[in-house]
C-alpha cells in the first residue's frame, strides 16, 4: 500500500555553482558510491542534482522530520543503470515509524532541471500477514 509520495526538482546550474563554491558539500551530501560512476569517473552535475532531488523527495515523503542524515539515504544503481534507494540509520528509523518497507524511485534531468519522484509503500509481506499472493 502506498504510504506517501515525494517529488523534488533542482536547477542544475544553481546546484553546480553550490558544489563549486563549497568543495566539501558533495562529501556532505553524497556517499562515495553516489559521487562516482560504476567505472570510477565523477558523476555529472546533472546526475548529482538528480540524486540530491531524490534525497529531498525521500525527506518530503517522510514528512521532513528533523535529524535526517544525508548519507542515510543512498541512490545506488543496478548493473543496468536503474536507480534504487537504500536507507539506513536516521532515514530507516523514520521510515519504520511510518511502516515503510519499500521505495520506488524515478530520476530525470533535461533542460537544466533535475527531478526525482519517490513512492513509499508498506512491505507487501506485512500487509498480507507474511503471505505473498
Amino acid at each position: 500500500m502506498i504510504v506517501a509520495v515525494g517529488i523534488d526538482v533542482v536547477l542544475v546550474e544553481r546546484f553546480a555553482r553550490a558544489l563549486a563554491r563549497t568543495p566539501l558539500l558533495a562529501d556532505r551530501l553524497f556517499t562515495e558510491a553516489e559521487r562516482t560512476t560504476s567505472s570510477g569517473n565523477p558523476r555529472s552535475p546533472e546526475s548529482l542534482a538528480a540524486r540530491f532531488a531524490a534525497k529531498e523527495a525521500v525527506a518530503k515523503s517522510l514528512g521532513a522530520p528533523a535529524g535526517l542524515h544525508w548519507h542515510d539515504c543512498e541512490v545506488v544503481s543496478d548493473p543496468d543503470g536503474r536507480p534504487w534507494l537504500t536507507v539506513s540509520g536516521t532515514v530507516a528509523a523514520a521510515a519504520a515509524e511510518k511502516d515503510i518497507g519499500r521505495w520506488h524511485l524515478s530520476l530525470s534531468h533535461d533542460g537544466g532541471i533535475a527531478s526525482a519522484m519517490v513512492v513509499a509503500e508498506t512491505d507487501d509481506r506485512r500487509d498480507r500477514g507474511g503471505i505473498r499472493g
